[in-house]
């Protein structure tokens, strides 16, 4: 018996780990080399559903050095929070950040804090950082999973997209 309990307990861990969307990058191992052109299909207008609500991303084209983002959470018909961030060529990588904003526009984190996603690899239709992944599943829709922190609890979260 105790025996089936370990074989149960092992072959449920790696169906979760195979379902599991987003990486780590190792610590003290460096982003790959990266341009923003890799990364430019994000590009687009969004809409999804999240939260128990509507969800809207916009994301611009590379441009300069960097693509700038804007995310809306609207429950019940009323904003709930917001996002600003971009995804930024820094040295020969890139690095996605961002900052909250409640519904008020106040701002979640310090002043000159942004919460930061360091690039693990890029595949021919998937990008990953450290805790986020956008995965191109056609021209029109996108998914992104991304890894949210809950009074000590890392979950993931699935955001499927459909392009404007």
């Amino acid at each position: 018996m105790k025996r089936l309990f370990l074989l149960l307990l092992v072959l449920s861990s790696s169906v979760i780990i195979a379902q599991q969307k987003t990486i780590s990058l190792p610590e003290n191992e460096a982003s790959p080399q990266a341009t923003l052109n890799q990364v430019a299909w994000i590009q687009g207008h969004y809409f999804g559903e999240a939260f128990g609500g509507k969800t809207e991303e916009i994301w611009s084209p590379p441009s300069g050095d960097s693509m700038m983002f804007v995310f809306k959470l609207s429950v019940d018909n009323k904003t709930v929070f917001y996002e600003v961030g971009g995804i930024r060529q820094v040295g020969n990588t890139l690095l996605l950040q961002l900052k909250h904003f409640g519904k008020d526009f106040k701002g979640w984190e310090e002043k000159n804090e942004t919460v930061d996603f360091k690039l693990v690899k890029i595949e021919k239709d998937a990008v990953y950082f450290d805790g986020m992944t956008f995965e191109k599943v056609n021209d029109n829709e996108i998914n992104i999973y991304v890894v949210i922190d809950e009074n000590g609890k890392k979950e993931e979260v699935k955001f499927n997209y459909t392009k404007l």
